[in-house]
């Protein structure tokens, strides 16, 4: 209907509201701002008497006028109350469907962050069913079996998983100021080759996000084209190179040879950013230079004897020969190259053990035991077995130190300079007899057994000497960094003329303001984080791109850990595609919202 001046009405702006009086004259109730009909559950558009009226006389009359007073009163509560049951019945049926939908979300995460097969989402559906029957509740027994947990169904939710995180994913690259790349490749069960890329990002708040970019199966070949290829296709679905701030990888000819690697054909397609060797690879080739092979050849062939192979019995009767003794340890342990901390953990139980082992094999083993008794009796081997005990224990606490997450490039940095300091101090420990052991507790207890042996003690300061060498020659990407490391660290103490030139006013003026000179306390991110944008915009924007470089591939080499666990013998024929979305979910540290990828559900199946 059209007023005079020709604009139509609308009825939401007759401001009409519903009269009570309506519900016992023509059995009508509000429902969501229109008038429904309590017999035949019909709504009307428009709350008008004479609509209502119309819609009661014509349907309804003939049955319900015979009610007055009291009577109709009880038919009007009698309608109601059957309208709210049924819809009840139906919100309750959409709520159950809800709920089961959004349990099988949950137990499809629980399961990719546990890294189990995706078919255990049915064993868990039995478990939880049996446990709600034993405390004898039927009802949310029930609810638990309308729970899809099939192998089809757990798939379809990794992947709704999956894409839920790339969305943010992608938003963080997206408001990220800087980022940084961290690589490595590796096989799996199958021998197909695994390309991890991980990227370091850092947004305008200085927070910082590690999180899987790309995972990559490369079935040909693994040159540096490949690589490329792989990596620029990976970071061009987030925006491509343009943020980069850094590059770590292995160290293998494939991703830093300089003309046909994958750092020659980055810095070929104009991306010009650091390119660094994984530090924690650097520090395990220069503690390869140690010249001790024959030490470690008899203390693995010592240790194969009592527990490899197929001698079950010759290991079971050594546990038991130590435990008789009240050894120090409880078995000896074996070693692999594959692994950085190995040798260290196998020197270590191996020269506690130095006494009991000759025993054992004197007495339980026949043929060439006596030659490796023998050794094992001899001062000057014994010296050599504690020296590498000792330095390898250190190597191994610099290992340590060096791995995990969320370390900046200072940080790995300061690492590496502290134990070329503690090198400096160990050789001035050699320079004059007797030697200083302090740090070198193996190397003393064999002093102090046999104390003729001081002059073999003596010699091992050239392999210090050496270590020291390959520790100094070594690391020059991170040296060439030192400034930009050393300015990062501790602003308030660098020297300005040593900065580029961009950054020599705003650093002067933050060096001689006395609120940040009270913040000395403060150091790396939390530091640089107070640093107002509008007054420091340069600093800042240099903190930033400091703070998301990688400085290390530990990331990669841990995902790989749950690359194994993942795709194991027994669950080798997961997809590329599967295997992906695993990795991603088992790695990530974004909030996974469960509710939201619900929501997004137009028809929620249950299990029937």
């Amino acid at each position: 209907m059209a007023t005079s001046s020709g604009i139509k009405r609308k009825l939401d702006r007759e401001n009409r509201i519903f009269q009570r009086k309506w519900e016992e004259e023509y059995l009508f109730t509000e429902f969501k701002g229109k008038p429904m009909c309590l017999v035949c559950l019909e709504t009307l558009s428009a709350l008008k008497d004479y609509n209502l009226g119309r819609h009661y006389n014509t349907l309804h009359k003939v049955k319900f006028e015979k009610y007055t007073g009291a009577a109709r009163t009880a038919v009007v509560a009698d309608l109601k109350a059957k309208v709210c049951k049924q819809q009840h019945f139906f919100t309750k049926a959409t709520t159950c469907q809800e709920s089961a939908i959004t349990a099988s979300y949950d137990v499809a995460l629980e399961l990719a962050r546990a890294k189990k097969p995706l078919s255990d989402g049915e064993v868990v559906k039995r478990c939880a069913v049996k446990m709600a029957k034993a405390f004898g509740d039927n009802n949310i027994a029930k609810n638990f079996e309308a729970v899809s947990l099939s192998r089809r169904t757990v798939t379809r939710r990794i992947f709704d998983i999956h894409d839920h995180v790339d969305v943010k994913m992608k938003q963080v690259m997206q408001d990220c100021k800087y980022f940084s790349l961290a690589l490595d490749e590796s096989t799996d069960v199958t021998d197909v080759s695994q390309l991890l890329v991980f990227a370091r990002t850092i947004d305008n708040s200085f927070y910082v996000h590690e999180e899987l970019l790309k995972f990559a199966s490369l079935h040909d070949t693994t040159k540096g084209s490949d690589i490329f290829n792989a990596v620029t296709g990976a970071v061009g679905e987030y925006g491509g190179f343009e943020k980069l701030s850094a590059v770590v990888t292995d160290g293998a000819p494939a991703m830093q040879g300089r003309h046909r690697g994958f750092a020659g054909l980055l810095r070929q397609s104009g991306v010009n950013c650091p390119i660094l060797h994984c530090i924690i690879h650097q520090e395990a080739l220069c503690a390869k230079t140690l010249n001790f092979g024959h030490v470690m050849d008899l203390v693995t062939k010592v240790t194969n004897i009592i527990r490899g192979g197929n001698r079950s019995l010759c290991h079971r009767r050594f546990i038991t020969f130590l435990d008789e003794v009240d050894a120090e340890y409880g078995d000896l342990q074996l070693h692999t190259d594959i692994r950085w901390m190995s040798r260290g953990k196998c020197l270590e139980r191996f020269f506690a053990l130095r006494s009991e082992i000759p025993a054992f094999l004197e007495n339980s083993i026949s043929g060439d035991a006596s030659a490796y008794c023998g050794k094992l009796k001899d001062t000057k081997f014994l010296c050599d077995m504690a020296f590498l005990t000792d330095i390898s224990a250190h190597l191994n606490h610099l290992n340590t130190l060096l791995q995990g997450r969320d370390q900046t490039v200072c940080d790995l940095f300061s690492h590496m300079t502290a134990f070329q300091r503690k090198l400096r101090l160990f050789i001035d420990g050699f320079s004059s007899p007797p030697a200083n052991l302090a740090h070198f507790p193996a190397c003393a207890e064999i002093r102090k057994e046999s104390p003729q042996c001081e002059k073999q003690i003596q010699k091992y300061r050239a392999d210090l000497e050496k270590l020291q060498e390959q520790f100094n020659n070594r690391f020059q990407d991170f040296h060439e960094m030192q400034p930009r490391i050393a300015l990062f660290t501790d602003p308030l103490s660098a020297a300005v003329s040593a900065q580029p030139s961009e950054l020599q006013r705003e650093l002067c003026e933050l060096q001689a303001d006395p609120f940040f000179q009270a913040k000395r306390n403060e150091r790396g991110i939390s530091f640089w984080r107070l640093l107002p944008e509008a007054r420091f915009p340069r600093l800042r924007d240099f903190a930033l791109s400091m703070a998301s470089m990688f400085g290390s591939t530990y990331i990669c080499e841990s995902s790989f850990s749950t690359m194994k666990h993942i795709k194991s013998k027994e669950r080798n024929r997961l997809t590329d595609e599967t295997l992906f979305h695993l990795m991603r979910i088992g790695t990530t540290k974004i909030d996974i919202d469960i509710q939201s990828i619900v929501s997004q559900q137009a028809k929620p199946q249950v299990s029937h």
